[in-house]
């Protein structure tokens, strides 16, 4: 993975509201979660959460379907996977053997 998607994705999820839209979205599992339904348990504007979910869909971390009348986030787990493969890849790779 690039270091450049990377910190795109880390800066998407830097932001509190935005990290909060995508935990409860990762919580709802492969499912995905309706949009009113993130809206009415985050209490945030329509118009809020779409710039925030937009946002998160840029960087690749949601994904977004639409089932008739009702648009579902769904997290995109394998950037997540490869964001924290990303940082944990050289964990301790300069460490000095004794």
């Amino acid at each position: 993975m690039e270091l450049e998607t990377v910190a795109k994705a880390l800066k998407e999820l830097g932001h509190p509201t935005r990290l909060s839209i995508y935990k409860s979205v990762v919580r709802a599992g492969y499912q995905g979660i309706a949009v009113g339904g993130l809206q009415e348990q985050l209490d945030i504007p329509g118009s809020t959460l779409s710039h925030h979910i937009s946002n998160l869909t840029s960087a690749g971390l949601l994904s977004q379907r639409r089932e008739g009348r009702t648009l579902y986030c769904v997290a995109e787990y394998q950037q997540l996977d490869a964001v924290i493969g990303f940082l944990q890849d050289e964990c301790c790779v300069d460490e000095k053997c004794q």
